[in-house]
């Protein structure tokens, strides 16, 4: 008996090492990486301030808000936001990462003027289902509030529904006056994102979501991080370089 008990020492110390490891690893995650993740970009004001579409969310469970300076003015973005989704002008983020999951993401280069014409009640599709964001507030060259419940009769739908999943999507251009000479027409735009949900930390069905909903689930911040902040700094690169 005492033979076995020594034989098992060097695995318990083992797993002793590696559960301490994971803790300082997610005591790092949480106090470090976390909070900077979820304010990528964003100044102190723009984390605090009110935001067109925070009323639809009042009992949120994540809030994210990024930002990126672009060299042009809130109309000379505006096209590019419009026109976003999939069978669209695309995400701009990553889509060989997305494609790998079936969503047939091709992001455009240029402004495409048949999808210009956006308005409250469209939805702005994330997968080839047609499921996605559904337009619940517009303001021209200023704000588009975007809204999901999952009340599409999709493959995500049914996702975001398991996980009892509401989110909204805000995206706010606001002018900031610059020094005469400078580019954007005297003129820069802090776009700001603002990314919020609420979701079962469990789902609730899991027949139909499998092992790739439990996964989005577990990972849903760091994820959604990584695609935005390349769908940020993309569309600065687009925007900027249109205009010369």
């Amino acid at each position: 008996m005492s033979e076995t008990r020594e034989s098992m020492r060097p695995l318990a110390a083992l797993a002793v090492g590696a559960g301490t490891a994971a803790a300082a690893m997610g005591a790092v995650y949480m106090l470090a990486v976390r909070p900077w993740h979820r304010r990528w970009g964003a100044s102190d004001e723009e984390v605090a301030r009110a935001m067109p579409g925070d009323e639809l969310l009042p009992d949120l469970m994540f809030r994210t808000t990024r930002a990126i300076t672009i060299h042009a003015r809130p109309d000379q973005i505006w096209p590019w936001l419009v026109q976003m989704g999939q069978g669209r002008g695309g995400m701009y983020s990553y889509d060989a990462l997305e494609n790998l999951t079936g969503l047939d993401m091709h992001t455009a280069d240029r402004i495409l003027p048949q999808w210009q014409d956006l308005k409250v009640g469209d939805v702005i599709p994330l997968e080839p289902g047609g499921s996605g964001y559904t337009v619940a507030k517009i303001d021209p060259a200023r704000v588009l509030v975007l809204y999901t419940d999952g009340d599409q009769e999709t493959e995500m739908g049914r996702l975001f529904r398991a996980w009892n999943l509401v989110s909204t999507w805000v995206f706010m251009l606001d002018p900031v006056s610059v020094a005469a000479g400078d580019a954007g027409d005297g003129v820069q735009t802090r776009l700001i994102v603002r990314w919020q949900a609420r979701m079962d930390l469990l789902p609730r069905r899991l027949n139909g979501v499998g092992l790739f909903g439990l996964l989005i689930g577990l990972t849903i911040e760091p994820i959604e991080f990584l695609m935005e902040q390349k769908m940020l700094r993309s569309l600065k690169q687009r925007v900027e370089s249109s205009l010369g």
